[in-house]
């Protein structure tokens, strides 16, 4: 199960090496499906991004928040039930996908839901806030505080469901990540007897991976950095740590703890007097590994977080691997 944004693509652009790595992956037999938060695009949009950057992709291998929310909905009050939306194309197409039927602020109703949507307007919030507040079940596609767009991070569906939250006095049931609604959703779709999360973020990929109870990937391509994966709490450590997607065909061995200091591959980290320090050489997937285990060794026994200011990543053309 893929995450999107930072993952397989940045903005418009396939993160460097991306599609061969999923070509690889495929080959070797694995199934990839494609997870978003992201309420605002149809799946076929989605699918159809994805071929463009030459991973090729069917409607049935990518799964929305959107839809994810809609099943919750139908399992609760059933198909034909109207619901209020709140959102863009992608939640719209979502509620009738599963025969819910989609309905205006002010029409009778038996729950609402929300998702992100570009064009939403003022005066739709504004109705819909209201019928939050006087008991109106409420239903989120995602929480996600910020967006990526072409001119830069944005504020999220996040915002606007502090805001609705704010006003009305009343918090939603979520279905996007880090809840575990969505990858249940993907798991039904799509099938797998042991699914594998990978994503760039901890606190929607990998907290949601942990929430599911299924093993995690985090890939080093998104908004996850080195003082973020070192300084990480318990539940947004991944199971496996790599530097792009090429993790998903290497072996992952655990470091090893040998005193004070953690090895991998050729590289041996310890933090002393506060600093984490790396020596040695090697793959860069195994320096991500080993400076993960020694923060996060040092963070558990002393409560802070590992300085970091003295360590540089290695380029991944001047190490071996």
């Amino acid at each position: 199960m893929l995450d999107l944004d930072g993952v397989v693509y940045i903005g418009r652009d396939a993160v460097p090496g991306a599609a061969d790595h999923l070509r690889r992956t495929r080959d070797a037999g694995m199934r990839t499906a494609f997870i978003t938060n992201n309420a605002a695009r149809p799946p076929e949009l989605v699918a159809g991004h994805l071929t463009e950057l030459g991973v090729p992709s069917e409607v049935a291998d990518v799964v929305t928040s959107a839809q994810a929310a809609a099943h919750l909905l139908l399992e609760r009050f059933g198909e034909g039930a109207r619901i209020v939306r709140l959102g863009g194309d992608g939640l719209q197409a979502a509620l009738l996908e599963v025969g819910l039927v989609p309905v205006e602020a002010e029409d009778d109703a038996v729950a609402v839901v929300s998702g992100y949507g570009p064009d939403v307007l003022w005066r739709d919030i504004m109705r819909v806030a209201v019928r939050v507040r006087d008991g109106l079940p409420w239903l989120a596609s995602n929480g996600d505080l910020s967006i990526p767009t072409t001119f830069g991070v944005a504020p999220g569906h996040g915002v606007l469901v502090q805001t609705i939250a704010g006003f009305a006095g009343v918090q939603p049931v979520v279905a996007g990540k880090p809840q575990r609604p969505l990858l249940d959703e993907t798991v039904r779709r799509v099938g797998g007897e042991r699914p594998l999360m990978v994503g760039d973020r901890l606190d929607t990929d990998i907290e949601g991976a942990r929430n599911a109870g299924i093993d995690s990937l985090l890939v080093m391509t998104g908004v996850t950095g080195l003082a973020e994966l070192v300084g990480a709490r318990a539940e947004h450590r991944p199971t496996y740590v790599a530097a792009d997607l090429g993790g998903l065909l290497t072996p992952h061995p655990a470091p090893t703890e040998e005193g004070t200091d953690w090895t991998a591959g050729g590289w041996r980290a310890r933090v002393g007097d506060g600093r984490l320090e790396v020596a040695g050489e090697g793959s860069v997937d195994d320096w991500w590994r080993v400076v993960a285990a020694a923060g996060w060794a040092h963070h558990d026994a002393t409560g802070t977080v590992a300085d970091i200011t003295a360590l540089g990543v290695p380029d991944p053309a001047g190490v071996d691997g």
